[in-house]
């Protein structure tokens, strides 16, 4: 698969801190990819030197195949944590010049922008000034001044911050959206919810360094513990021979077990049966992301 984005061994200092110590990972084309990580892990460092706010002091960053210049912001659209709006600009004038310093003809420009406010119903914000906003409603803002010039790659830091349910889910909408028309995304948060939820592949930063990297259907795979949980109706009989599982908690109609290293789940779901047990459901536990983001960075600072 052709890469979007390709970091190989890209180190940052910061006079006696080594922020990014010798990265190395690739963003699919046409994938969500999550960039995880603690705070102070790296991430902030390693956006920095994507959008060359910043450069690296060794390795090599390729965006669509071309080793990283100054070109390229013009192919990316950031969003940062700590937004960067003008306060006292008015909406339609901030984004018509933000606009213009990606590339965009006034003209352009104009048809995006309105494309874009009309589709959140805020054309009539046009001359109003930032100040005068919400910080959700200025969200929005924010996110138009991102994709208006039609990015290659979208950059996303924290991008749900100060959003009411209602417009998470317009955003979230209109990220995948977005992904299905061929934008690649990196969507960094600490909320792992919303990387199970969004997500098709991760990587995790800590202290500077790549710690895990791949499909979020593997990683979780990867990181089973042979947990199933099992509802019945009835009682269990009491005799079931405990040899090949243990049980994690037992309550009157739900039982969590953990399969012996060398058994198999459904060995003890075929004994149940055997048994005359009437089973209502059966299924394996996967852990989250946040269970294997925890025991990660736990492992290496231990």
């Amino acid at each position: 698969m052709d890469n979007i984005l390709s970091l190989r061994d890209v180190v940052k200092n910061y006079h006696n801190h080594t922020a990014v110590d010798q990265v190395s990972f690739d963003v699919p084309k046409g994938t969500i990819f999550g960039l995880l990580g603690p705070n102070g892990a790296g991430k902030t460092s390693l956006i920095r030197i994507i959008t060359t706010i910043t450069g690296a002091d060794a390795g090599e960053v390729f965006l669509d195949g071309e080793k990283l210049n100054l070109d390229h912001p013009n192919d990316i659209g950031y969003m940062p944590e700590e937004r960067g709006l003008y306060k006292k600009m008015k909406v339609g004038e901030q984004l018509l010049y933000l606009a213009q310093l990606k590339g965009l003809s006034m003209d352009h420009a104009k048809q995006n922008i309105h494309r874009w406010m009309e589709k959140f119903g805020i054309l009539d914000w046009w001359d109003k000034k930032v100040e005068e906003l919400s910080k959700g409603m200025q969200q929005k803002i924010q996110f138009i001044a991102t994709v208006m010039h039609e990015p290659k790659l979208l950059i996303l830091d924290e991008p749900f911050s100060g959003l009411d349910p209602v417009n998470t889910n317009l955003i979230k909408d209109e990220i995948r959206q977005l992904n299905e028309q061929g934008t690649s995304i990196i969507f960094s948060t600490h909320r792992m919810e919303q990387v199970e939820e969004i997500c098709n592949d991760i990587v995790l930063i800590d202290q500077g360094k790549k710690v895990l990297q791949g499909k979020v259907s593997r990683i979780k795979e990867q990181f089973k513990e042979n947990k199933y949980r099992v509802g019945f109706k009835g009682e269990l009989p009491s005799d079931i021979s405990r040899e090949t599982f243990d049980v994690v908690s037992d309550t009157e109609d739900n039982l969590i077990i953990r399969v012996k290293e060398g058994h198999r789940g459904n060995e003890f779901l075929g004994t149940l049966i055997n048994r005359g047990v009437e089973i209502q459901h059966y299924e394996e536990i996967l852990p989250s992301l946040n269970e294997i983001f925890i025991k990660q960075v736990e492992r290496k600072n231990p």
